[in-house]
């Protein structure tokens, strides 16, 4: 059912959370198909908690220093200053309209701080907002997370400890012991794992195995030493693992991120189906005006305050205050102590979990559906990626550069070739003069608005390699490869693994050679549209080898590659993009 969710809301283009949670709705209380705590029983909660280290730990792996250099003063703000604000205000006001008495207010605030990755990245696809918004969101929805737990923890522990007469003497023990274990424990796992990697201690296929068993003992350990330190930890580890140099963890990214879906996606329906609908009427309206408090109060101050000396503008100012959506850590830890208290008789525990839902499903309902609209209004939103990545720049490649870019889509052409290089730049296309897959590239090489990569530098291993660095980027669909004269003649066993290739360009038997002997002799790019008399049909009669068609183009400007992997049946309207011999070029 999770699977089934997260492959609805990329068809829908939704946060894959609102109908993971309106699955577990269905199945739990509606239904009564699932009631997870006569299922898993002592389990759940344990569970529970490896899932959120697991994907804690995936979030921090794509935290990078050197993509928020500049930045950093407002995701440290935002965390500190910002937190602080948001528990202020939220909790203030869940006293006064939901009548929680004040210790379980201020921890029902800080339960709520939190963002998280599982609902901020899904918004960032659809929403695509410019790096420097994208990057502070990310940076802040992750490392928020633990911190918020962490908060929580605190409360929680001085409420129980404040019934003995020295809550906050126990309060400032339990903080202090859970930074310095959480914090060292993760750093020195990090470096631990980071140089098992460096020096190849281990085999490949142990690699993504050996992390995860690290993850669960560096929590389990962590928690063991210093109670709720296990998130901080792991976050830390992933942190300091992603910015060690010289370590390939792509792998182990990749890996970890097909097994957080999973993990969100089970998480999410078993918490909604343990939700009771009679709870949210016992909240009443009130709860509107908690979510009022928390989205257009409370977050707009704290970004304002947070960003008061950055170089960020109004505009950016506004989108980042508006986006904020709380996740799964929040459910999570509302789940663990809502249990804990209501064992303890504690008042108002019951509606702990139901508010914390409300606000969950009501700032993903609202700021998914309408930060897109808000985004374009101002003017923040990166262009959609519909440009090309051409790698190479030769012939061949400058040709189809300029007929892509004459059609309105935007082109960049990488080579390491000066000659080439320069060549490109005189015809008016934009280049980025380097190898594509350089360090230099990863810092310098600007891929704003570029969704599709296409190589076509006459060179098998070049064209590899590219396809290698950019899959991850762009998606595997997203790849290409213009045949070389060598794949034709090589054998199998020196021919490179079809999966570590892009999608043949063009057609199983067009090569690179092929195109370019073809330009030499006078061949054209041109374009020709269809219609009801003329169809795809008849503008391929008759043609042999001197007619290559190359793209189309439909009647939503929407653009079409012609693949081995896929056939494309253009229809009326369309326009078709092919190379064509002077001799048979439409007149």
């Amino acid at each position: 059912m999770g699977i089934a969710c997260q492959w609805l809301a990329w068809r829908a283009r939704l946060p894959a959370i609102l109908l993971l949670l309106l699955c577990g709705m269905i199945i739990g209380p509606v239904t009564g198909l699932l009631n997870p705590d006569d299922l898993f029983a002592d389990l759940l909660f344990p569970m529970i908690s490896l899932s959120v280290a697991v994907i804690l730990f995936e979030g921090s792996l794509t935290l990078k220093l050197d993509e928020i250099r500049g930045l950093a003063s407002v995701v440290r703000n935002l965390i500190t200053v910002g937190v602080l604000i948001t528990w202020l205000i939220t909790a203030v006001a869940t006293h006064h309209l939901i009548g929680f008495p004040y210790e379980l207010a201020f921890l029902f605030g800080a339960v709520v701080v939190v963002t998280g990755p599982t609902v901020i990245v899904p918004i960032l696809r659809t929403v695509r907002p410019n790096a420097k918004i994208a990057n502070i969101l990310r940076w802040e929805g992750i490392v928020i997370d633990p911190l918020g737990a962490l908060l929580a923890v605190l409360v929680f522990d001085f409420i129980i400890s404040s019934q003995s007469g020295n809550a906050l003497e126990t309060v400032s023990l339990v903080f202090g012991r859970i930074v310095l274990v959480g914090t060292t424990l993760g750093a020195l796992a990090a470096f631990f794992l980071g140089h098992i990697l460096r020096r190849h201690l281990i085999p490949e296929y142990l690699r993504n195995v050996l992390s995860l068993t690290l993850v669960f003992a560096v929590y389990a350990g962590a928690d063991h030493l210093a109670h709720e330190s296990g998130l901080l930890s792991v976050t830390v580890m992933g942190m300091v693992l992603a910015n060690l140099k010289n370590t390939d963890i792509d792998d182990i990214l990749d890996f970890k991120e097909s097994l957080s879906i999973l993990l969100i996606s089970g998480l999410f329906i078993i918490l909604a189906a343990r939700i009771e609908f009679y709870q949210f009427r016992e909240l009443g309206w009130n709860a509107l005006g908690v979510l009022a408090a928390i989205m257009l109060l409370a977050r707009p101050i704290a970004v304002w305050v947070s960003s008061f000396t950055s170089d960020l503008n109004p505009r950016e100012k506004l989108l980042i205050a508006w986006i904020g959506p709380r996740g799964i850590v929040a459910a999570a830890v509302a789940s663990l102590f809502a249990i804990r208290l209501e064992a303890e008789d504690y008042p108002g525990a019951s509606l702990l979990v139901p508010l914390t839902f409300f606000i969950i499903i009501g700032t993903v309902i609202i700021q998914s559906v309408t930060a897109k609209t808000i985004a374009h209004w101002l003017g923040v939103r990166e262009p959609p990626p519909t440009g090309f990545l051409i790698v190479g720049s030769g012939n061949v490649a400058r040709i189809i550069g300029k007929a892509l870019q004459e059609s309105g889509f935007k082109v960049i052409l990488t080579d390491s070739n000066w000659e080439n290089t320069s060549q490109a730049r005189m015809e008016g296309l934009n280049t980025y003069f380097g190898n594509p897959a350089s360090e230099h590239a990863d810092r310098n090489l600007d891929l704003t608005g570029i969704g599709k990569m296409p190589a076509m530098t006459g060179n098998t291993n070049q064209n590899s390699l590219a396809s290698l660095r950019f899959k991850s980027e762009f998606g595997m669909q997203n790849i290409f490869e213009l045949k070389t004269n060598k794949d034709q003649v090589i054998s199998e066993k020196h021919t490179l693994s079809t999966r570590h290739r892009g999608n043949r360009l063009f057609g199983k038997n067009i090569t690179y050679g092929q195109m370019a002997s073809l330009l030499r002799e006078g061949a054209e790019i041109k374009s020709t549209q269809l219609s009801d008399e003329y169809d795809y049909e008849a503008y391929t009669a008759n043609r042999t080898e001197q007619l290559i068609p190359l793209f189309a183009i439909d009647l939503r400007n929407r653009l079409h590659i012609f693949t081995a992997e896929q056939s494309t049946t253009p229809e009326s309207g369309w326009s078709i993009i092919s190379l064509i011999m002077d001799s048979q070029s439409e007149q």
